[in-house]
């Protein structure tokens, strides 16, 4: 980290996931390790995009094109954008070595450079808790599609703790106390996201209730909650400590459709 007094938060959400890049697909939850899980998500995004049939769609904050290679599998024209160069490049080797005809670019999530109207869907995964505005970022996005065209966010609150959360930092304790190894990289990566989470809109986690005010107040319509995502969290969880697995089932965790008007 700078200490350079131009350098801000921004700055700072693009060098912390660029420093994640190298491993980030190493975690259940980025990639994608087994079909049961694949077919889940694909269940997800055609049943509230419905098929892609050649459909442009935008991926947001794309990291290493996880949800770019889903919607690329269901047919849609993928542009998978993300801010971290580091992530792009495995995106792109990912594409190469899957032949998929994807188009990734470096841009802000909240300043896209796009053209106004020229997406049928946008979908986002794991990004708004993460946004510095997020009324001007729905407003964007909002621009970005065409009359008709759908959102997606998949999200969720990541900061509210509960008793699962609880019991899962007791076994993580238990754990390392019978470990002779330090992880000091990954304590200081996890102070890291502690002090920006600290300083996003959402410091006190992304409830679906707010992003749902938000999306209406910029002009979204009819903005549905789906909470039914047990099909991927118990995918996921076959490949998690127990611990974990039961923590993420238990989470404020959603996805939210919504449109644009006709």
């Amino acid at each position: 980290m700078t200490a350079d007094a131009n350098y801000s938060l921004r700055d700072e959400l693009r060098d912390y996931w660029s420093d994640r890049a190298e491993t980030f697909d190493l975690q259940v939850g980025h990639e994608i390790f087994f079909e049961q899980e694949r077919a889940a998500w694909h269940a997800l995004i055609t049943g509230h995009l419905g098929p892609g049939a050649g459909r442009a769609s935008l991926d947001l904050a794309c990291g290493t094109g996880v949800i770019s290679h889903l919607m690329n599998d269901l047919g849609f024209v993928v542009t998978g954008l993300d801010w971290s160069e580091a992530m792009l490049a495995k995106a792109r080797a990912k594409a190469q070595k899957r032949s998929a005809d994807i188009r990734f670019i470096m841009r802000d999530a909240e300043r896209t450079l796009e053209d106004r109207a020229s997406y049928d869907v946008i979908i986002t995964r794991h990004l708004v808790w993460t946004l510095l505005d997020p009324k001007a970022a729905f407003a964007e996005w909002f621009s970005l599609l065409k009359p008709g065209g759908r959102l997606l966010v998949i999200d969720g609150d990541f900061v509210s703790r509960n008793w699962a959360t609880r019991l899962r930092e007791v076994w993580e304790k238990l754990a390392a106390g019978k470990s002779r190894v330090s992880d000091k990289d990954g304590a200081a990566m996890a102070r890291r996201h502690q002090d920006i989470l600290a300083r996003v809109y959402f410091s006190g986690g992304a409830r679906a209730e707010e992003i749902v005010r938000l999306l209406a107040e910029a002009g979204f319509e009819q903005p549905v909650v789906d909470w039914k995502l047990g099909a991927i969290h118990r995918a996921q969880g076959r490949q998690m400590p127990w611990p974990k697995a039961l923590e993420r089932a238990t989470q404020h965790r959603f996805a939210i459709c919504a449109t644009t008007p006709q």
